[in-house]
């Protein structure tokens, strides 16, 4: 195996929908793969409530707003009436987040080094002051680790659901004919989501017999833990938590180890 090409003869899934899984798909495809794009988790923006509506006209009052994901900004500023002059100060969770804020021409003022909730409430601790108001756009699935601390901490925190994710019907079928006919490799889980939707698929379809060929990474410690909550044996945690970092520590794993999997 050529060593600029050490995911050659390697399956990869790509677990994003269409959109968001063209940068994965491309970097599969650098380093040798063959990405196979099978949607674990799509997002199907809320409409438009009373809710935000009342968060949109009262955007300015809030000292922070948090976004955790690009598709979390993507879908909030794209309702009615949001204004980048609305912002004041704004943090991001992970580069990529970071990014689509920047692409919009606004302005991001605080980064973690680490792409988790968990080191987000750690580095972000000097900023909070009792009584600051701070706006969490997110998921239904989201976790209130970062709301739940800054109020204790004695801020006051909104959070409100902009999107829904759910797992494509088409996908489940899929899936399951792609493992049974040994059409996978490497099984890439970019949130605890996508571990909870291919295990769905594995014992809706008695695969676990299956699973034992499988070469598993994890984007970050989150993810990992839900799949071991599985008992899946995760090989893979980038240091980053980045699609690309983990992309990259496969590829080295695989140049250490045999080639076989």
């Amino acid at each position: 195996m050529s060593s600029s090409h050490p995911l050659e003869n390697k399956s990869v899934l790509v677990p994003r929908e269409k959109e968001l899984a063209k940068s994965f798909s491309k970097f599969v495809k650098r380093l040798g793969g063959e990405p196979v794009e099978i949607p674990l988790l799509a997002f199907q923006p809320v409409k438009m409530t009373t809710e935000i509506e009342n968060v949109i006209h009262n955007l300015q009052s809030y000292d922070w707003v948090i976004f955790t994901s690009n598709v979390t900004v993507e879908t909030f500023l794209s309702y009615p009436g949001v204004s980048l002059s609305q912002f004041n100060r704004i943090a991001a969770i992970g580069e990529k987040t970071a990014r689509a804020l920047t692409e919009k021409r606004l302005q991001v003022d605080f980064v973690p080094t680490e792409y988790v909730a968990e080191a987000f409430v750690v580095e972000f601790d000097s900023m909070i002051q009792k009584g600051m108001k701070v706006l969490i756009p997110k998921g239904n699935l989201a976790r209130t680790y970062i709301g739940n601390k800054l109020t204790e901490k004695g801020a006051i925190v909104d959070e409100i659901i902009v999107y829904g994710t759910y797992f494509p019907p088409e996908s489940k079928a899929l899936l399951a004919k792609t493992i049974q006919q040994h059409e996978l490799d490497i099984v890439c889980f970019t949130s605890p989501s996508t571990v909870d939707h291919f295990m769905e698929v594995i014992q809706k379809n008695d695969l676990a017999d299956e699973l034992n060929r499988l070469l598993f990474a994890c984007i970050g410690p989150i993810a990992k833990k839900r799949a071991e909550s599985y008992a899946l044996p995760v090989s893979i945690v980038p240091a980053v938590y980045t699609v690309e970092e983990m992309l990259k520590e496969v590829a080295n794993y695989i140049q250490q180890t045999s080639p076989d999997l």
